[in-house]
């Protein structure tokens, strides 16, 4: 399917880009999210008068999220969990565990904008968390997990 691009996409292409790609992708993801529309003849002539306000929207957006990378870098987040003398977590800590505490602290996370390569983290000690705040902004926190006094 042919569609028009209406942010940067990663792997696809960037605002205003014609591309193709799978029928499914385009339907069940892309469009209702708003990313992108079909090439149509009609869409692509109204891109083509929306474009500088779709731009600023664009760069507006990465201006907000790449403030919030800078207040983030270098965060240190503490989180008590229940664990076993061996330091090993009962249950284990997730992205979603990550995003309500760091929204608990006034910043604006969704969980999936916080990124673990290596699954949850199940054991106490410190961990580097990446969070993925916009297409081309990336911040890194320190998560400190400690045993839960009873």
């Amino acid at each position: 399917m042919q569609i028009i691009l209406l942010e940067k996409v990663v792997n696809v292409g960037v605002l205003g880009d014609i591309v193709k790609v799978k029928d499914g992708y385009a339907r069940n993801f892309l469009i209702p999210q708003g990313k992108a529309k079909r090439a149509t003849e009609k869409n692509i002539a109204d891109l083509a008068g929306r474009r500088a306000e779709l731009e600023k929207a664009a760069n507006d957006k990465l201006a907000v999220q790449a403030a919030l990378g800078e207040k983030l870098n270098g965060v240190e987040l503490k989180m008590a969990q229940k664990a076993g003398v061996d330091g090993r977590l009962f249950g284990s800590v997730s992205n979603i565990d990550i995003a309500e505490a760091l929204r608990a602290q006034g910043y604006e996370i969704t969980k999936a904008m916080v990124q673990m390569p290596t699954g949850p983290i199940k054991a106490i000690g410190e961990s580097a968390v990446k969070l993925q705040l916009h297409t081309d902004v990336t911040s890194e926190i320190k998560v400190v997990i400690i045993a839960e006094k009873d």
